[in-house]
């Protein structure tokens, strides 16, 4: 065996998983010890399945949502090691020689089998072989969010009581979407960010905006390069104060602008709050878009 082939086996096999979870039993995304996370019940189930094969894979993910807080469109990349990717492919009776095609396809089928498809809360909705240079957390250009309030105005359902927030008072949509709209471009965004040690609050907001849906249920979808701790629920609860009017729509650019963080509104639940979707560059412009994402933002 040569050089080159040595290398090829033993190689990791990147897999790139799309993820969907209902956020209300889950403490957060990321691993803590003694909690139930997002994170630590796929790992567990990574496990389960590699236990003959350690060390157990990690995960990689896009953006790590806050307790609570649901996803449709997370993403995430886990790296196999040769046996790892072999153990996925070995026959098994009775075969699905569909399923275990790639080991992309097979990994999803047994973590699924793993999870429980019947009831879980976390699913794992699609896998595929990574193409080369990508990185779920680094490659990504924006992550999408949407945050549901029914106001008095709006009905109350009650199946959505675990996805929605309810407000007694009636809000004014067209003056928060005004307001949304002043806060785009490149700024600091301290003043709406969670501090953390060592961490930029420098974020582009590519899109932010309000609209009833069709039952009248106030939904706000913001789009940014990445968002830094309680952005989103912050930003909404800026916005709900401008509905209310205990704020004007010019205040939310002034508070932004002094840079720290403020009583003038409080930041939403985040039962409301739902990551839909995370975009990525294609091909080439993937590794690229990693090296330039670890830069550190400035203005």
């Amino acid at each position: 065996m040569t050089a080159e082939t040595t290398d090829a086996a033993e190689s990791p096999t990147r897999i790139r998983l799309g993820i969907a979870y209902d956020g209300t039993h889950f403490n957060g995304w990321a691993r803590q010890p003694g909690l139930r996370t997002v994170q630590g019940v796929l790992e567990e189930a990574l496990h389960t399945l590699f236990r003959r094969h350690e060390p157990a894979p990690t995960l990689t993910v896009a953006g790590r949502t806050d307790a609570g807080v649901h996803a449709i469109g997370q993403v995430a990349h886990v790296d196999l090691t040769a046996a790892q990717a072999n153990s996925l492919l070995r026959p098994r009776k009775p075969r699905n020689a569909a399923d275990d095609a790639d080991a992309a396809a097979a990994l999803r089928r047994r973590l699924t089998g793993i999870l429980g498809p019947a009831d879980s809360d976390v699913i794992v909705t699609g896998a595929q072989l990574a193409e080369p240079g990508f990185d779920a957390r680094f490659s990504a250009l924006w992550r999408r969010y949407e945050y549901r309030v029914a106001d008095a105005a709006a009905p109350k359902n009650p199946l959505h009581r675990f996805s929605t927030v309810w407000h007694p008072t009636t809000l004014d949509v067209d003056a928060m979407d005004a307001a949304a709209g002043t806060l785009l471009g490149l700024h600091d965004f301290a003043a709406y960010c969670k501090p953390r040690e060592g961490a930029t609050t420098i974020r582009t907001l590519q899109e932010f905006g309000w609209a009833r849906d069709g039952d009248g249920v106030l939904v706000a979808r913001l789009q940014a390069d990445a968002f830094c701790h309680s952005m989103v629920r912050a930003l909404v609860g800026a916005c709900v104060a401008v509905g209310e009017g205990r704020l004007d729509g010019d205040d939310l650019v002034l508070l932004r602008d002094v840079g720290t963080r403020t009583s003038a509104f409080k930041v939403m639940p985040a039962k409301g709050l739902t990551l839909m979707e995370v975009g990525y560059p294609h091909g080439a412009e993937l590794a690229a878009r990693a090296e330039q994402t670890r830069a550190r933002r400035v203005l």
